[in-house]
């Protein structure tokens, strides 16, 4: 009798647990229907070209740039610094410190997957990641080199960038120029792409997300944030008003007023206009907007609604985008994150 008893148990708890997870299965269907038509707005990130390749001359000579405190005039500030590639690309600071140990105006983005964008900075005054490459190590408040030919000269008395520069260039007689500088340094960061879950989830693979994330997903897109939130990046190809519905330093507590693009164009339409950033990594690379004025995620996304969307987003909802932006993170090969060796 005992034994029928335990049969029985065991027959009644393999059915519960088949009906949990049918249910489960028709709930993951449910989002998956709901979720499937508003996916058009979001590409599949191609990171097929974005395989470690230390050994092609250019990107090795941008990755050796790319970390060399040679860079910054006292030598304490390099590319990394700012953009550490060991944290994702950012330094986790509100704003970065530079080479004569002042603080930066805004808060330094991340440069995995920066060379997607359609252009760069908060205020998208530089085109691309080569243009972008060289302004901070020019600006006294960075890297605080005084000029071009300064940094040029220091880094023609090191064997080590000799070869690798004519190793790099081979068709040509001077290598070592700035605007070649900005080309490695670019095309290191053009391999610093990171596609995560989600790709595999908008290439078809249904199992990809969990009932949550597919929760946050779907709260994502019908709470309005992909008006600009869109593509590969989900951001980083258009500008937009930070404060649609109210003042943003109302909510983001921000110390300073920063006008946005306004400060480069001078045009009053661009008053208050940056940049959409992408949200790859985001999980990560807080604290977030232009100021790095807000350290929590979870703030984050409840200031964007307030001051962007105009409404208050619910706690379930929160939560649930905060669990889909998570799919969004992943990293890139360990061997560029490693500070080459220097002579």
């Amino acid at each position: 009798m005992k034994r029928i008893i335990i049969v029985l148990g065991l027959f009644l708890f393999s059915c519960s647990r088949n009906q949990q997870a049918n249910q489960e299965q028709k709930e993951h269907e449910r989002y998956d229907a709901a979720i499937s038509e508003k996916l058009a707005v979001f590409q599949v990130l191609n990171a097929s070209d974005s395989i470690a390749r230390l050994d092609d001359p250019l990107i090795n000579l941008g990755y050796h740039l790319y970390h060399d405190t040679r860079l910054s005039l006292e030598g304490k500030n390099s590319c990394n610094s700012c953009h550490n590639l060991n944290t994702f690309g950012v330094d986790n600071q509100s704003t970065s410190l530079g080479d004569k140990g002042k603080l930066g105006d805004r808060n330094s983005p991340t440069t995995f997957n920066a060379a997607l964008h359609s252009f760069q900075f908060w205020d998208g005054r530089a085109k691309n990641v080569e243009e972008q490459a060289g302004m901070p190590i020019l600006n006294p408040v960075e890297m605080n080199i005084p000029n071009k030919q300064f940094l040029i000269d220091r880094l023609k008395k090191v064997p080590l960038y000799q070869d690798l520069f004519k190793k790099a260039f081979p068709n040509t007689k001077d290598p070592i120029t700035y605007e070649n500088l900005q080309t490695a340094i670019g095309a290191f960061e053009r391999k610093l792409i990171t596609p995560s879950r989600f790709d595999r989830y908008l290439a078809g693979d249904k199992n990809a997300l969990t009932l949550e994330e597919k929760k946050g997903l779907l709260a994502f897109t019908t709470n309005g944030c992909t008006q600009c939130h869109t593509g590969a990046l989900l951001g980083g190809n258009q500008f937009q008003k930070f404060g649609v519905y109210a003042n943003y330093w109302e909510y983001t507590g921000s110390k300073k007023i920063d006008e946005g693009r306004y400060v480069v164009t001078k045009d009053t339409n661009d008053k208050y206009i940056f940049k959409v950033p992408s949200l790859r990594n985001i999980e990560k690379t807080g604290p977030y907007f232009h100021d790095g004025s807000v350290a929590s995620l979870d703030s984050a996304i409840k200031i964007m609604a307030k001051v962007q969307l105009g409404k208050t987003i619910d706690e379930e909802d929160t939560q649930n985008i905060i669990a889909f932006l998570k799919t969004l993170t992943s990293d890139i090969p360990k061997e560029y994150k490693q500070t080459p060796a220097y002579n």
